[in-house]
């Protein structure tokens, strides 16, 4: 079976006046490592790659990778935990030097979204994968995000993708059950939900997993989510999805990772920090999460009472 499945964490980038804060992401990969995650995506969108340079990009990495070694070791774990690195931009070019950059890295894989904004044909955008798919020595993980880059990957040119040895899962994120249920059924690409709302259908649906930004705040129930549905337990699994809802939900109100930061913060791991042209959740959104949260752990308290 391919390592994308279950639940994988988009870890945010963590700042502390301005600058990246490499002791609080080091706490977060080991908070993630201890709930259960399958893996983590380095520089994804909810990470704020675009307000990294290049250098605080390749330290960023550094960092995470070095931690889940270390915690591999310190938890006498067989491996550490897998880390997907996201790569972006639109020249084939300059990204093909980014491969070469990461493929001799301890990464699971490249996350790669169509390129934005120039709004290629299709056929363009299969050349383009398959160019950057030819390069590297990882597995790619495409990712499908059409709000993001102006562009769909059309059913067709996910099929033609999907033959490609590297080429081994989807971030779905285009909002059609169409393409998610082909996909799913059609069996070479591991289905990803990045919209964390269809996380249960989904996995329901026989997809494998979840990059769910939402997973920031209460990883081991999102694991513990997907561990109820892959053992058949439907009940078990709706009602926790219906305890996360309220959550997931508000976690979106405003621009991602906004409000996962102000939670996180409100939690104690991190300070709540983003780069411009990001800006913090607002007051009230802020209170909602933190009473949301709250509700989470009443419910927590009682089920260990029973």
């Amino acid at each position: 079976m391919s390592i994308f499945s279950g639940i994988w964490v988009p870890l945010i980038t963590p700042f502390a006046d301005g600058a990246v804060d490499h002791a609080a992401l080091r706490a977060l990969v080991r908070r993630y490592a201890d709930a259960g995650v399958a893996g983590l995506c380095a520089l994804g969108t909810t990470g704020e790659p675009a307000t990294l340079d290049a250098a605080e990009q390749d330290a960023v990495l550094a960092t995470i990778l070095d931690e889940a070694r270390a915690h591999a070791h310190a938890s006498a774990q067989p491996q550490p935990l897998p880390v997907l690195v996201g790569v972006s931009g639109n020249y084939t070019a300059s990204m093909l030097e980014r491969i070469e950059q990461l493929n001799p890295l301890p990464i699971a894989g490249v996350l790669m979204a169509a390129p934005y904004y120039i709004r290629p044909s299709q056929a363009g955008i299969v050349g383009h994968f398959t160019a950057l798919a030819d390069a590297s020595e990882k597995p790619v993980v495409l990712y499908d995000i059409p709000y993001r880059t102006g562009v769909r990957l059309e059913l067709d040119t996910l099929l033609t993708l999907a033959a490609h040895p590297r080429i081994q899962a989807v971030k779905d994120c285009a909002g059609s059950l169409d393409i998610t249920l082909t996909l799913i059924r059609d069996g070479r690409l591991q289905v990803l939900t990045g919209e964390d709302m269809q996380i249960f259908n989904t996995l329901c649906l026989g997809g494998s997993g979840a990059i769910a930004a939402s997973a920031h705040v209460r990883p081991e129930r999102f694991v513990a989510l997907y561990d109820a549905l892959a053992a058949g337990h439907l009940a078990e699994g709706r009602r926790m999805f219906h305890a996360l809802a309220p959550l997931i939900q508000a976690l979106f109100v405003e621009p991602n990772p906004a409000p996962v930061k102000a939670l996180l913060a409100a939690q104690g791991w991190i300070r709540d920090e983003l780069r411009m042209p990001m800006t913090r959740a607002g007051a009230a959104l802020t209170e909602r999460l933190r009473a949301l949260d709250a509700e989470l752990d009443a419910e927590l308290d009682a089920e260990r009472a029973v």
